[in-house]
Formats: C-alpha cells, sequence, structure tokens
C-alpha cells in the first residue's frame, strides 16, 4: 500500500532520484500546472459573471437596467460663470452686478419701499426669474439678448428689450415703466445681455425660459389644484396666498401668488400652461429640473388654482390688435374660434390647439 502511494506521488517528491536536473524539471512541471489551473480558475469566473448578467437581463425588464435620459434635460444651456466677468472692462462689469442685483431684490431700489424709486408691488423679478433669471427652465432671460428685437402679436408691434423689460414691470410687478435712460434699465439690459451673451442670434437654448408640458387630456381643475396647493405649497406662500414679507417689510422672501400685491391678469403668468411648466420643474421650493416633486396632473391644477383666485386687473384693451394671433389658453375673449372664455381659460386645450394650427395652416 505504502509503495502504491510513493508511486503516484508527482515526479518532484520521488524519492528514488535526488538528481539537480530530475528535480528542477518537476519544479517546471509543477509550475506549468499551477499556471494552467490559475487560468482555468479566471475562464471560470469570466464566463459565470456573463451568465449571471444574462440571467438578470432574462429575468428583469430591460427599461429597470438601462433607464433612457429625457432628452430634454440633458445638455441644458447654463449661464456663463462669474470668472468671466474679470475680462469685462471695470465700468461694464460694474453695470451687469448691479443689473443682477436689481433683478434679485427689485423691491429693495424699485419696491413701495425702494431706495431709487417706489414703481412696483413690492415682488422681486427673481421671484418669477429664479436665480436672477439664469435658472434653466426657471423662466430664465437666455435667450432674450438673442431674439429680440422680434414682433410680438401681444403688441402687434416689433419689441425691444427695453420694452419686454417695461412689460415685467407693469404686468408682473404691477407697476410703472422704467425710465429707459436710468442706470437702472442700463443695468438691468447689461445683465440681461451678459446672460445671454454666448447664444447665437435667433437661437432659444435648450433650457430657455419655461418647460412646455403636454396638455390633459381633460380640462385643469381648481379644486383638485388646492388640495395639492395645500399639501405642497402653503408652508411658504400662505394658506391666503400672501406670500411671506422678508425682514425689513421691503420685499419677499416667499411672494404673493395672488392678492393685491401679486402679479396682475396681464401677466405671462396668469395662462395657466405657462404657469404650469414654471411649476413643474422649480416647485415646491428646491425643486429643479433634474429631481420633479409634482406629477404634470398636479402641475396643471394648482396653476389652475392659483389663477382662479383674485388679483389685480390690468387694461388689455390694446392687447392682441389681431385676435387671430391669441394663444389657446389666452382667458379673455373675444377669440376668432367659438369655444368659450372657461376652456380657453382651465381646458381642455388640445381642441383649440388642434384648431388654431389647423386655420393657419389654411390661411398659409
Amino acid at each position: 500500500m505504502d509503495q502504491l502511494i510513493l508511486n503516484d506521488l508527482p515526479p518532484l517528491l520521488d524519492m528514488k532520484t535526488n538528481s539537480p536536473k530530475s528535480s528542477l524539471d518537476s519544479l517546471i512541471q509543477l509550475l506549468y500546472a499551477l499556471v494552467i489551473l490559475l487560468l482555468g480558475l479566471m475562464a471560470y469566473l469570466f464566463f459565470g459573471q456573463i451568465r449571471s448578467h444574462k440571467s438578470v437581463a432574462d429575468n428583469t425588464d430591460s427599461s429597470a437596467v438601462f433607464i433612457q435620459l429625457d432628452s430634454n434635460f440633458t445638455h441644458v444651456w447654463t449661464a456663463p460663470s462669474d470668472w468671466r466677468m474679470m475680462y469685462l472692462p471695470a465700468g461694464q462689469k460694474e453695470l451687469v452686478l448691479y443689473g443682477r442685483e436689481l433683478i434679485a431684490h427689485t423691491s429693495d431700489y424699485l419696491g413701495p419701499k425702494g431706495s431709487v424709486r417706489a414703481m412696483s408691488n413690492g415682488m422681486n423679478c427673481q421671484n418669477c426669474h429664479l436665480k436672477a433669471g439664469s435658472q434653466p427652465w426657471g423662466n430664465n432671460y437666455f435667450a432674450v439678448e438673442s431674439t429680440y428685437p422680434k414682433f410680438r402679436a401681444r403688441s402687434g408691434t416689433i419689441e425691444n428689450q427695453i420694452k419686454r423689460v417695461n412689460d415685467c414691470f407693469e404686468r408682473s410687478l404691477n407697476g410703472m415703466k422704467l425710465d429707459s435712460t436710468s442706470k437702472e434699465m442700463q443695468a438691468i439690459l447689461a445683465y440681461i445681455a451678459w446672460l445671454g451673451k454666448d447664444v447665437a442670434k435667433d437661437i432659444r437654448p435648450k433650457g430657455s425660459g419655461i418647460f412646455k408640458l403636454k396638455f390633459l387630456k381633460r380640462a385643469t381643475d381648481p379644486e383638485k389644484g388646492k388640495l395639492v396647493y395645500d399639501a405642497k405649497c402653503q408652508s411658504c406662500h400662505q394658506s391666503n396666498g400672501e406670500g411671506v414679507f422678508a425682514e425689513g417689510g421691503k420685499s419677499y422672501t416667499y411672494p404673493p401668488l395672488w392678492g393685491m400685491h401679486s402679479y396682475n391678469e396681464g401677466a405671462g403668468l396668469f395662462r395657466i400652461s405657462n404657469l404650469a411648466g414654471y411649476v413643474k420643474y422649480n416647485m415646491p421650493f428646491g425643486t429643479t429640473y433634474e429631481k420633479a416633486q409634482l406629477t404634470d396632473e398636479e402641475a396643471w391644477d394648482v396653476a389652475a388654482y392659483i389663477n382662479s383666485m383674485p388679483r389685480p386687473g390690468k387694461d388689455l384693451s390694446k392687447d392682441w390688435p389681431d385676435i387671430s394671433g391669441k394663444p389657446f389658453d389666452h382667458p379673455f375673449g373675444p377669440y376668432v374660434d367659438s369655444f368659450p372664455e372657461s376652456q380657453h381659460k382651465y381646458g381642455p386645450y388640445k381642441p383649440i390647439s388642434d384648431w388654431i394650427k389647423k386655420h393657419k395652416k389654411s390661411k398659409s
């Protein structure tokens, strides 16, 4: 039995020879065998991993493994970095920075208790144009410099940047026009030009303005919107929509969404489609386009609720001299179509939008 075991041992342990050459050959054979074993183990692990991945893929919905990014939210345009201001002439840099300050803290300078002039309702431009007009899909100014001057159907005229700024003062801030020659207007224009400095003429880069949500199949519902408001909005904007004053009472930390100190009926956000897109990717506080908190349905309904509440009026008699240019959700008649005013305000919007597209094609 002992002899049989010895005969089965590898040559390295063969007790019948002690020659150096025989020992070296045996060592080489053992090392060779170890290499083969190691390669075999590596092959086993490699192909086993492939089979494991295949098993997961076979038993799992592929959409859960590979998430397709929404192309609307990739490669979104951003504002120029502040360090680039070092290349501006000193006077121009000062003007740009003052313009940004005016957008962020408008009421401190131009509100009811403003240090320069009392000419607006106490809201800041930044309350509607987030991060001083630089937040993607936050009603930003990225495309203003590249697309103005341009024809606007609302006024029926070619408008420049000054007209656009003063529209905001008269509508969203429910105030008065800003003198076009004032330092404040020149500063705001310089800042807007700075934000759009890298945008080619007539281009609207991805992330400009407000995201356009898909239509609901039904009308928007203010009653459902109130439930969303109570759960998600009132902690900042308060139960009566009056907002919260900043310390000193010169401006708002959280702006009023309705009432006498909010935007008036001529403001762009009084269109429910604009407010819904704005809310979807910016509200509640802390939301961005990268991490929305509300569903599309909730955004539409809460926008309908907010815009169903009382707010300052405005003489709109000179708006839309060609009424065929009115958008589908302009809430005041007359219209060229036969849809009622209530549907233009609350929807459903698709039938109106389809009618407008069809008749535009027939005219052309």
